[in-house]
Formats: structure tokens, C-alpha cells, sequence
């Protein structure tokens, strides 16, 4: 068993364990307790997930061969080329139904408060399955993703392609190389997926936090996924322009809005 494998186990129990608030209870801001009561514990299901999650079978399926261009965690500038099959990419990379709802669900949330347009942010677009949540969740909103690979990012544009998704803009290259170039100055919601290392992920961040509007919420992806990256996380709820944070274990929030308490809840997403 690898490392990271144990170490998820380890912290999946105990996040079952000391999860306590499923409901909403304790939370101050009534914002953040309807967040919690009725969209994080939601299970209905919307319009296009059907749709989306028969494209995510198609991808599980498909024994195609890429060369794909990995930048992940090895921190090398150029990246590596490695042959894999997209089945393999989508069973090991791609976000799990229930978390890639979720931010769906969160987006769908804030856009129902702000009443406008959101722009969102993508670090790491793998196969476009998530993509694909996060653009229609409304399609009036602006999706920018950036993706090191051009071959995986040909994929995620055939699946935005077959969904009909016209609210996408992609960035191919190292984040480290877009980033920094392309990122809007104000942004809603961000999605971190790409480099799971404590230095690009407190590097990314550093970055973003500036730039997220009064409601913006930055979602950090396996944020137990190693002890790197429960460092990171601890960091950032430290964070003074950070004020409350949810750690859902699969995915950590971050809220930045001045009139929240500093709270850190640990929240049982199931």
C-alpha cells in the first residue's frame, strides 16, 4: 500500500470521528448554516447530472493511449511525458461524483444570493468531467481551467463538446506559466486540482486569496492526501485573510467574507 493511500485511510477515520456538525447547528452566519443545511447535505439530483455522468462511463471505458504531459508533483518545469490509457485517468484523477456535485451545488448556492454572472477558476481540468459541474451550475457564468496536458485537455474539450458547454475557457501549459498570466482580478469561486504539494498549493492560494470577491470561496481538493497537504491545509485556515473554513475531507473550503467569525468546522459530506 503507498503511503498516501495509508495515510488517507488514517485520516478518513478520523474525520468520522471528530465530524460533528452535519447539520448546520453552531454556525453564526446564517449565510454559512444555509450553505451547510441545505446545500452540502442536498441529494437531489439536477438537471444534467444524468448527462455528465454518462460522459464520466464513456471516459471509465475507453482504453485510448496519450502522451500525456505530467507537470504534477514532481516539480519539474518542462514536465514529464508518460503513456497512459484514459480509462486509467479517469478512474485515478477524475473527482468523484459526489464531490464534483457538490461544488456544483455551492456554485448554484452563491449565484442564487449574488444574483449575477460568476467567474470561476479551475487549476487542473484532467478529463473536463468536473469542468463540466462547475460550468453548468449556470451557464451565464465564466469557467477559465488550465490544464498541462494538451492531449488530456483534447479529451475535456470532446466531453464539453458532447455536453453542449459553451461557457468554458482553457488555458493549456504549467500553472505555474498561466496562472499567473491569465487569472482574472476578481474571482467567485476557485477550484484547486492540479499540484498536491504543500509548496504550489500555498504558492496558488497566496495568489488567489487577493483576488476572491466578498463571497468568493476557494475549494482545495484532497486536502488529506498526505501529510504535505494537511500541512498546507492547516496553514490556510491560519490564514488571517481567511475567516472561516470547512474541511469536508475530501475537499476544504475557504470563505474570505470580513463579516464571518473565525471558525474552522469540520463538516461530514458522506
Amino acid at each position: 500500500m503507498r503511503k498516501e493511500q495509508f495515510h488517507s485511510i488514517w485520516a478518513y477515520a478520523k474525520h468520522l470521528f471528530s465530524a460533528w456538525n452535519t447539520s448546520g447547528e453552531g454556525i453564526h452566519s446564517p449565510y454559512l448554516f444555509e450553505l451547510v443545511r441545505f446545500v452540502l447535505k442536498d441529494e437531489n439530483a439536477y438537471y444534467c447530472f444524468a448527462d455528465i455522468e454518462r460522459r464520466r462511463q464513456l471516459l471509465l471505458h475507453c482504453a485510448d493511449e496519450l502522451d500525456v504531459l505530467d507537470f504534477g508533483s514532481q516539480g519539474a518545469p518542462e514536465g514529464m511525458h508518460i503513456t497512459r490509457r484514459v480509462c486509467d485517468i479517469a478512474k485515478h484523477h477524475l473527482e468523484s461524483p459526489k464531490v464534483a456535485q457538490t461544488l456544483f451545488r455551492i456554485i448554484n448556492f452563491i449565484v442564487g444570493h449574488e444574483k449575477r454572472p460568476l467567474e470561476i477558476l479551475e487549476l487542473g481540468t484532467s478529463l473536463g468531467v468536473t469542468t463540466s459541474y462547475l460550468a453548468m451550475a449556470n451557464t451565464k457564468n465564466h469557467v477559465m481551467t488550465m490544464e498541462g496536458s494538451g492531449e488530456v485537455l483534447k479529451i475535456a474539450k470532446g466531453v464539453w463538446r458532447a455536453l453542449k458547454i459553451e461557457n468554458i475557457e482553457w488555458q493549456e501549459g504549467a500553472i505555474d506559466n498561466t496562472l499567473y498570466k491569465c487569472a482574472r482580478e476578481k474571482l467567485d469561486f476557485v477550484y484547486l486540482d492540479a499540484n498536491h504539494t504543500f509548496d504550489a498549493t500555498m504558492r496558488y492560494t497566496d495568489f488567489l486569496l487577493p483576488r476572491m470577491s466578498e463571497k468568493g470561496v476557494v475549494a482545495i481538493d484532497d486536502i488529506h492526501y498526505s501529510q504535505e497537504m494537511e500541512r498546507a491545509w492547516e496553514h490556510l485556515k491560519q490564514d488571517k485573510r481567511v475567516t472561516t473554513s470547512m474541511d469536508l475531507y475530501h475537499i476544504g473550503l475557504l470563505f474570505v467574507d470580513k463579516h464571518y467569525l473565525k471558525r474552522h468546522y469540520r463538516i461530514y459530506l458522506g
